[in-house]
């Protein structure tokens, strides 16, 4: 029964080797430094030469050597009495021992490479023969100092950890060999079997090379435990020297030299049966079966925890057979569909079981799009920043054709607030894509264990939602476009925000316009155009009668044309209807055209009613009214006169001339014509007669005409910013409204309705059920390694029971 514990530890560790179990065998660790003579006792253990020799890091990976006791073989037979067999060539016997050498090389070689380096991996080696007894050794590189050769720089450390990582291990047995002819506190297995194993309940000391120390010294004090005391005690060995191997001294010879060594030498005759390697071999099997036995209730519990660790894992790969059965494959195949359905809704809803605590994911990302990404970028677009003033006079004048206009006109702000309006529609229809996008994120992270069995199934979910979400992508694009053009299409100027937008602008505008400048004085001898006079008397008439709200009394309207028709009317009937009377030089009436009749009663009229000098009694100075109404700065202060802000009354502003050329008197025939030709030919600095050529170079300079603003046009450029402004910002809220609502319809919420019914419409169909259900190679694989594992557990369980059963 001894040797099945030992053969059935033997079977565990190789069944753990070659499926990667993690049960921690008992094994014997031989650790010691370079040329201690580890691999000597282990060849005489054996009785057979088959290590590696050599000068520096001969066993550069683990060698864990399983000896097997057989019988002796009938000698009838022609079987092999001896043989080795590595677990990487199960199905070849080595009889010759060199060749076994030879192979241990080229596996080092193999793994480990040409050059000194070590590799954990180890190399597993039975050896079958009637003159062992059953035994596991793990033979571990030789610890080193200094790097010597091609040696790596780091090699004292790459040894030390691969030395410590086994002898960690509780379960394992240190064998420490130390060299008799070195002190013993230089001893570096000594030291590491210290800091693994303090109180030395699981050491084993050997002493090589005794007959090397130097006479009249021995190691008997070592080798009692006086020195270092090791509850399993100290060994001592005599192997071949280098001479002895070069002569090819035979291992039975070595062994009988060693026995008469230890019974001839004086100081350790008496203790000579304890020592040697046969007595090595004896205390090494006995110690590893007493250990067995005493790790065996660990070991039991030990297998207990991994047998439910390992179901668990094999659980998670699915049950391997799925059968052909088409009901059952159906059923499997709609399952997985709902599951990855029910994912998909969850993770956007935020319900999803494995929701992250790390960063945002699945709708809590759409949030933080519509939220933070979309609405910032909405907010940080200013409504007028690519208008420049220029823009907005050209827009104005444009709109108004050849007629000068009392008011600004609302073609202008039309088309100056449209294209401020489609700034909006990029980022609208860049929230659209990155919704899209992080849906599409959300479908290809929708997986779980079953999923991850079958790859081509997983693959056409992902791309049957995928399809579904670019099916609605250019319809949910193409609705938040048209959500831009329905705000463009009608510019609602009697929305309630922007009317009292509109007004608070008009009064911020109204209040800082400053007052007008006083520029050249306007010539006396001009005459009045298309029949109205505008002279200063009237203008302080005007603004004296003119409460707030209305013009010489009359309320405003927010109709232009009535307001302009009033207040016409209005200043010709406060005029007394005069005929005859005549004003002005003769020089005067050749450059103006004619008067009407009553326009020059009004002018004697206006002479007759001069105010008193100054000082005298019952007369006062005119008075201005301290308030200008909104109206006043496109009329100006003296009341709606037809030339103000024209672009004839700028050019005559900052001209010495004093004509003023508007168009065709409609009384005066075609001498305002010829006097409005005349004065362009003199702003040209060319006192001859008007010709074409003067004419366009004058229109070309209107063209290009001075960037600088005058009063009015400076009010109207404010005036129009503002209200392009407030009408923006009502044009922005309802898009940030709109297209968040819009993509959760049409986008988030048709694709979570409508992914069951169509990842069935698409997938369930019998004839690619087994396409469908074709596991990955690599998880069959891994599937049948993690079974074989959990039967290895199992068996290895059954047996230590059956074990502790005969052992009571």
């Amino acid at each position: 029964m001894d040797a099945d514990l030992i053969k059935l530890v033997n079977k565990l560790q190789d069944t753990f080797a070659d499926l990667g179990g993690e049960l921690d065998m008992p094994q014997i660790a031989v650790v010691g430094s370079q040329s201690a003579g580890k691999s000597s006792v282990l060849e005489t253990i054996v009785g057979r030469d088959f290590l590696p020799r050599g000068s520096g890091i001969v066993t550069r990976r683990p060698l864990v050597l399983q000896l097997i006791h057989t019988p002796q073989p009938n000698p009838s037979t022609s079987a092999p009495v001896e043989w080795g067999q590595f677990l990487h060539l199960e199905n070849q016997r080595f009889t010759d021992f060199a060749e076994i050498r030879a192979e241990i090389e080229r596996e080092t070689f193999r793994v480990a490479g040409q050059n000194r380096g070590v590799s954990k991996q180890p190399i597993n080696l039975k050896i079958y023969s009637p003159n062992v007894l059953d035994l596991t050794l793990v033979d571990l590189p030789g610890l080193t100092k200094i790097p010597v050769g091609d040696q790596p720089s780091d090699i004292e450390q790459q040894i030390r950890k691969l030395v410590t990582e086994y002898v960690s291990k509780p379960n394992c047995i240190i064998l420490a060999v130390s060299p008799a002819n070195v002190d013993l506190a230089n001893s570096e297995s000594l030291q590491l079997a210290r800091e693994i194993d303090p109180n030395g309940r699981r050491t084993i000391g050997v002493l090589t090379k005794l007959d090397l120390m130097d006479a009249g010294t021995n190691a008997l004090d070592v080798l009692t435990g006086r020195v270092y005391p090791l509850k399993l005690g100290f060994i001592g060995v005599v192997n071949r020297s280098q001479q002895d191997i070069n002569t090819e001294k035979s291992l039975t010879a070595a062994l009988d030299s060693e026995t008469e060594f230890f019974k001839s030498h004086a100081a350790y005759r008496h203790i000579a049966h304890k020592n040697g390697t046969k007595h090595l071999a004896r205390t090494l099997n006995q110690v590893l079966l007493n250990h067995i036995r005493e790790k065996l209730p660990d070991m039991k519990a030990r297998l207990n925890t991994l047998m439910g660790q390992t179901q668990q894992e094999l659980n998670s790969y699915g049950d391997d057979a799925i059968g052909g059965d088409a009901n059952q494959q159906g059923a499997l195949i709609l399952r997985l569909m709902t599951q990855f359905a029910r994912d998909f809704i969850s993770s956007i809803e935020g319900t999803n079981a494995n929701i992250s605590t790390k960063e945002l994911c699945g709708g809590a990302r759409i949030y933080y799009i519509f939220n933070d990404v979309f609405g910032t970028t909405l907010a940080s677009i200013d409504a007028t920043r690519n208008l420049e003033n220029q823009d907005i006079r050209t827009a104005i004048r444009n709109s108004t054709g050849p007629r000068p206009s009392l008011f600004v006109p609302e073609i202008a702000f039309d088309l100056l607030v449209k294209p401020q309006i489609k700034l909006l529609e990029s980022p609208s229809i860049r929230c659209v894509e990155l919704v899209y996008e992080e849906l599409v994120k959300i479908c290809h992270n929708c997986t779980s264990p079953d999923l991850q069995r079958f790859p081509k199934l997983h693959a056409q979910l992902v791309e049957v939602v995928s399809e579904l979400l670019r099916e609605r992508l250019g319809p949910t694009t193409a609705y938040t476009q048209s959500l831009i053009e329905i705000q463009t299409a009608y510019i609602n100027t009697n929305h309630p925000a922007f009317i009292s937008g509109s007004a608070t602008a008009a009064a911020k505008v109204a209040n800082g316009v400053p007052p007008k400048s006083a520029g050249p004085p306007r010539p006396s001898s001009v005459e009045p155009v298309n029949g109205r006079a505008n002279t200063d008397d009237q203008e302080d008439s005007a603004d004296e009668h003119s409460p707030n709200g209305t013009i010489n009394g009359i309320p405003l309207t927010r109709d232009a044309r009535s307001v302009s028709s009033t207040v016409h009317d209005r200043s010709r009937s406060a005029v007394p209807p005069v005929v005859d009377g005549k004003s002005g030089s003769s020089s005067h009436r050749r450059q103006s055209s004619p008067k009407p009749q009553h326009h020059r009663h009004r002018e004697k009229h206006d002479a007759q009613a001069q105010p008193p000098a100054p000082g005298q009694p019952g007369t006062s100075p005119p008075s201005h009214s301290g308030k200008d109404t909104f109206l006043n700065y496109f009329f100006g202060p003296s009341g709606p006169g037809p030339l103000a802000g024209s672009s004839v009354d700028r050019a005559s502003a900052g001209s010495a001339v004093a004509v003023r050329p508007v168009g065709r008197d409609v009384y005066g025939g075609d001498s305002s014509l010829q006097s409005g030709l005349m004065a362009s030919t003199r702003l040209e600095g060319n006192d001859a007669a008007y010709d074409m050529k003067s004419l366009g170079k004058h229109i070309e300079a209107v063209g290009t005409a001075d960037s600088r603003l005058n009063e009015r046009e400076a009010m109207e450029t404010e005036l129009i910013r503002s209200l392009i402004g407030s009408y923006f910002n009502i044009v922005r809220q309802t898009i940030q409204d709109l297209v968040p609502k819009a993509i959760m319809h049409l986008l988030v919420n048709h694709t979570s309705q409508q992914v069951q019914n169509r990842l069935v419409a698409s997938l369930y169909k019998p004839e690619i059920f087994p396409d469908l259900l074709n596991e990955d190679v690599s998880l069959v694989e891994e599937r049948k390694r993690v079974k074989g594992l959990l039967e290895a557990y199992k068996e290895a369980f059954r047996t230590l029971s059956e074990v502790t059963l005969s052992s009571a």
